[in-house]
């Protein structure tokens, strides 16, 4: 839904340069959501070449972030923009921040994927890829709400992190047993944790772009807290038997 407060842009010009910009968020959203995609499809597969490309790749985001970051303060400059205009121009920094972030941690698991691969398998890596596909989905729908200018689907993505907690609390736990169980198992193990704790972190982040989003379209700020479920840190968890 558009901004209702949206100021009549004085030129046809203004108009493409903020529709430019939608376009660069959204071909850094892509990147990103790829960096996580295939890093989670090099985890599974063992694949320490997809590995390295995520890894290469991570440059081409930071290039991206730079650009949208000088291109915003060039519109703050040259434009003057008040009202939503002004909103979404510093909403798109914010979520360029977020989008390097997110390619970080993607690489990040990437280079642990590379040691993890020439370890025995640990446990069930189906929590990774459910992770990964509810953390994509979010950070898709975030990109998409800045696009669209819908602040009713960035709300919808600020809420719906808890399942992600949910899974990387079972991880946690799944892992500390492995390691408890036999102390081979601790390096793959440890990484593994490392790996899950960048998933929950992107999901984190896609929540971030959203609450951005929101008061970009909107104008309104979200509730401070937000749903959450992470209390692995908190985790009992006992030796077997």
């Amino acid at each position: 839904m558009p901004n209702s407060d949206q100021p009549e842009h004085i030129s046809s010009s203004y108009e493409g340069e903020l529709r430019r910009l939608r376009d660069m968020i959204a071909r850094m959203g892509g990147l990103a959501e790829r960096q996580v995609a295939e890093s989670t499809e090099a985890l599974v597969r063992h694949d320490t070449d997809l590995a390295g490309e995520v890894i290469q790749r991570d440059a081409a985001i930071d290039a991206l972030e730079r650009e949208i970051e000088a291109y915003c303060i060039r519109l703050l400059a040259l434009r003057a923009p008040v009202a939503g205009d002004l909103r979404l121009i510093v909403a798109a920094m914010k979520v360029a921040h977020d989008l390097e972030r997110i390619g970080d941690y993607a690489r990040n698991a990437a280079k642990r994927t590379l040691v993890v691969a020439q370890q025995p398998q640990v446990g069930s890596l189906n929590g990774f890829q459910r992770m990964a596909r509810l953390v994509l989905e979010n950070l898709k729908n975030a990109i998409d709400a800045l696009v669209e200018d819908d602040a009713e689907r960035a709300e919808e993505v600020w809420g719906a992190d808890e399942p992600v907690d949910d899974i990387y609390n079972g991880i946690f736990r799944e892992m500390l047993t492995h390691m408890m169980e036999d102390p081979r198992n601790i390096t793959a193990a440890t990484h593994l944790l490392f790996i899950a704790k960048n998933l929950e972190r992107i999901g984190d982040h896609a929540t971030n772009i959203a609450e951005t989003v929101h008061f970009a379209v909107s104008g309104d700020t979200l509730p401070e807290d937000r749903p959450k479920s992470d209390t692995a840190s908190y985790a009992v968890v006992r030796p077997p038997g």
